[in-house]
């Protein structure tokens, strides 16, 4: 069998409803189908634009295959259809779009997408920002509009371009009125509400920034491709480097104004945790306030190991194509500097490049302490000068010495041999060490004991003075080398540690997913990519491939370059983090997958609990009132016997409408409720709903359009309401119901003057088998409010609970316009058909 080649997707990305996405999309498809290609229309979602609608001509188009659900017709794609018809290009309008539920379809239209992709045709789509999942929250907050229709972002990162539909604020407004995107009588409320021009530039604005980021993954993936190591330019990027000291802040702050100075720029703040003197003195306290600080200032936080600092500063502003590295100028003073030769800074500006490099000054600069160079590795510089100073320093103690011979006697002498010697080591270890011992005990017999100018020992003392010399020469060289050794261990410790404490600190903080947790990985190890696979790679030698398990069946795999071993220590603890984000990535999956199993286990565990006293109450009235009426033993008076009668009547019927509830939600709860949805007006519904509740205000309801709903279903819905308002009304005052109609929807207002509820309790109102902060059990199951909100989802609608002003609680019923066109309004949360609480 042979593998079909996977389509390739195309996104239109609107910035807000009515820019041109879908205009542009039928536009491509015309100048495909010019150029001679295979292109049908699978879906095209018009919304009654003539322009749009004339882009249609000349075009194929696959007829939509009708559906029925809660009795309701809709239209959807019809996937098999365009799947047998096989072109070669797809048009599929409304990528985030939700289908109707059975029938065999996907879930969301852009499965069906990925159906086609699958089977090698190119799809050409479209989507507004506001529909990106992780966008979602910030839309809201923004339009104050929920948005129930999501795709994930991933989904449309995915596709092969992306192209951004933009237009001003000004120009869509003015759209907008000439009438080019809604109908005439949406015009006033859609510029008052959505189109409001702030509204329309912070949707513009993230536009913007959204398919930045995405650009800025295709540049990156090109340059890793192409192995390209300069820096381009193309956004500014700006990197500070912390040690933990305290002018971390003062950097940071510094760092963010740059960032700031260009639109879109980025704060990247590292910190290398290294092995050589730098890295003492770190304090981790700072290093923590330090993050918070980076990522109040909308930047983020990165850890690197490296023994080189410079180099490693500069490897990382190269990867991550940094325009800016922020440097804090050197702690140590001047002699210190001139005693152990350039520091971070001056190699970090001769290794830049391309990359502008700022030396910020701060109160701590040249404040350092004025010690030998504390480097805990034997650098080439120190392996070279080690054997040199051990040559030369004892030749220049000797030629001194002999300029003052006779002024110092021969103990003195050897005691200054010997503090040469304990210099040399520290500067060589104990290789110099060696040849400067031998060096001097050479020009010490030669020189200073007699008889001078001859290798020869004649008196036993200095022939003991002389080995006790070298002996504790190599002692001392050894003891420091051993010690730089040990100190050197610890400091790479010390690195380690700091890694693995960064890593664990970004865990606890949450929000680490899988393809984060890579990534940290890569960046810290300064590798070209890290993956997680099933299997390791079968060729790893020599091939700057590093291969760690990281679980039952799990690899991590780096490639760029080999690591040492000390390294691989520290990626087997992140292979183990990557691991355990695994395990809890299936455990999750499987907690999803319970979770309805569960909820519907306390579903029936709360109705047994309901029934064994709620549905028992009203049948053992009715029971005993036709017992009593059956016995013959009582000769009941004609009023006692009415009364009896309507007892029992009233029971009967109490027992009805709980069971009608309870049928009610159980269909619902299936999917199966029948629904008849015509244009209907509230006028026709209100009388029937409100004639059991005494005493309502009702106001504003004659002028308000007819709404798309089932009346009867409707009429459910507002004696639940009203009839749980006018329980929690006070006696002496009414319960009022109001109306209004905006942006396509009527707004239905149900108002009583009662205690209220806090916010974090009113989801509980719509739980069924729930009487929130009622504790007399005797008065039903507590489905009133979960039937209402179950029914009103059922037709398009939503039930929301807000604050009366001056005390109570409003539930506020919002339903569709019958007029409104077949396709969905942008400007509105668009409601799925789905499953009820």
């Amino acid at each position: 069998m042979n593998d079909v080649r996977r389509g390739r997707l195309k996104v239109y990305l609107g910035a807000a409803p009515g820019v041109g996405k879908t205009y542009r999309m039928l536009d491509e498809a015309r100048r495909r189908a010019a150029r001679g290609a295979d292109v049908v229309v699978g879906f095209a979602e018009c919304h009654g634009r003539p322009l749009t609608e004339a882009m249609l001509d000349g075009l194929e188009v696959v007829p939509r295959s009708p559906c029925a659900y809660r009795g309701g017709y809709f239209e959807e794609m019809d996937l098999p259809a365009v799947l047998a018809r096989r072109p070669e290009v797809a048009v599929v309008d409304e990528f985030a779009h939700s289908n109707v539920p059975g029938g065999g379809r996907n879930a969301k239209r852009w499965q069906d997408i990925d159906v086609l992709l699958a089977a090698g045709i190119d799809v050409v789509t479209a989507v507004n920002v506001q529909h990106l999942a992780s966008l979602k929250d910030v839309v809201e907050k923004i339009t104050g509009v929920p948005q129930h229709e999501t795709v994930p972002d991933d989904v449309v990162r995915r596709a092969r371009q992306i192209e951004l539909i933009d237009m001003p604020p000004e120009g869509l407004r003015r759209r907008m009125a000439h009438g080019n995107i809604y109908a005439p009588e949406k015009i006033d409320a859609a510029l008052a509400n959505y189109f409001r021009p702030g509204n329309l530039t912070a949707l513009r604005q993230l536009a913007l920034l959204w398919v930045a980021d995405r650009v800025d993954e295709a540049l990156h993936t090109y340059r890793a491709e192409h192995a390209i190591g300069g820096v381009w330019e193309t956004r500014e990027r700006v990197v500070v480097a912390l040690t933990g000291g305290p002018e971390g802040d003062t950097l940071i702050r510094r760092a963010a104004r740059i960032a700031d100075r260009s639109a879109g720029g980025d704060l990247l703040a590292v910190h290398v945790a290294r092995s050589d003197g730098l890295a003492a003195g770190v304090s981790h306290a700072s290093l923590a306030r330090q993050r918070r600080l980076v990522e109040d200032l909308g930047g983020s936080y990165h850890s690197v190991v490296g023994d080189g600092v410079a180099t490693a500063l500069v490897d990382f502003a190269r990867t991550e194509n940094a325009t800016q590295l922020v440097l804090g100028t050197s702690r140590r003073g001047r002699l210190e500097r001139f005693l152990t030769g350039p520091g971070t800074g001056e190699t970090v500006t001769e290794l830049s490049g391309d990359i502008d490099v700022h030396r910020v000054t701060h109160e701590r600069a040249g404040r350092g302490t004025l010690l030998p160079s504390r480097r805990r590795t034997l650098s080439t510089a120190r392996l070279i000068a080690g054997p040199v100073a051990g040559l030369v320093l004892p030749v220049l103690l000797t030629f001194c010495l002999a300029q003052v011979r006779g002024t110092v006697n021969l103990t003195s002498e050897a005691l200054l041999f010997l503090l040469a010697v304990v210099g040399v080591a520290c500067i060589g270890g104990v290789a110099s060490a060696v040849i400067a011992s031998v060096t001097a005990s050479l020009l010490l017999n030669y020189w200073f004991i007699p008889p001078i100018g001859q290798f020869t020992l004649d008196d036993p003392n200095a022939l003991l003075a002389l080995g006790v010399f070298t002996v504790v020469a190599a002692t001392v060289a050894a003891v420091v080398d051993r010690s730089l050794r040990l100190s050197r261990r610890s400091a790479r410790a010390t690195a380690e540690a700091e890694t693995m404490s960064s890593l664990a600190g970004s865990i606890v903080r949450g929000g680490q997913t899988i393809p984060a947790l890579l990534e940290r990985t890569r960046e810290t190890f300064g590798t070209d990519s890290a993956e997680l696979v099933d299997a390791p790679p079968d060729h790893e030698v020599g091939s700057g491939v590093t291969t760690v398990p990281a679980g039952p069946g799990a690899y991590l795999v780096l490639r760029g370059r080999t690591l040492s071993s000390s390294e691989r220590r520290v990626l087997a603890a992140f292979a183990a983090h990557v691991g355990s984000a695994v395990e809890r990535a299936q455990l999750a999956e499987a907690a999803a997958e319970i979770e309805p199993v569960k909820a519907a286990d306390r579903l029936r565990t709360a109705l047994l609990r309901a029934v064994g006293h709620d549905l028992r109450t009203p049948l053992a009235a009715g029971w005993a009132a036709v017992t009593s009426l059956r016995g013959r033993d009582v000769e009941f008076s004609a009023e006692d016997r009415d009364e009896l009668l309507a007892t029992a009547d009233e029971s009967m019927a109490k027992l009805n409408r709980l069971l009608e509830n309870l049928l009610d939600l159980s269909r619902l709860e299936a999917g199966v409720l029948p629904l008849n949805l015509r244009a209907t007006s509230l006028e026709e519904v209100l009388p029937m709903a409100l004639a059991d509740v005494p005493d309502v205000d009702l106001r504003d309801v004659e002028s308000i359009p007819p709404v798309l709903v089932d009346p009867p279903l409707l009429e459910r819905v507002i004696a639940n309401l009203a009839g749980n308002a006018a329980r929690h009304t006070p006696a002496g005052r009414r319960v009022m119901v109001t109306a209004s109609a905006l942006g396509g929807r009527v707004e239905l207002r149900v108002v009583d003057r009662g205690p209220g509820l806090p916010t974090t309790g009113r989801e509980r109102l719509f739980e069924p088998f729930q009487r929130l902060g009622d504790t007399d059990n005797t008065t039903g199951l507590g489905l009133g409010l979960a039937l209402a909100r179950g029914l009103t989802e059922a037709m398009n609608g939503s039930l929301t609970p807000e604050d009366t002003p001056g005390g109570g609680l409003t539930m506020v019923v919002s339903l569709p316009l019958a007029d409104r066109a077949s396709g969905p309004d942008p400007t509105t949360a668009t409601p799925t058909p789905h499953r009820a609480t």
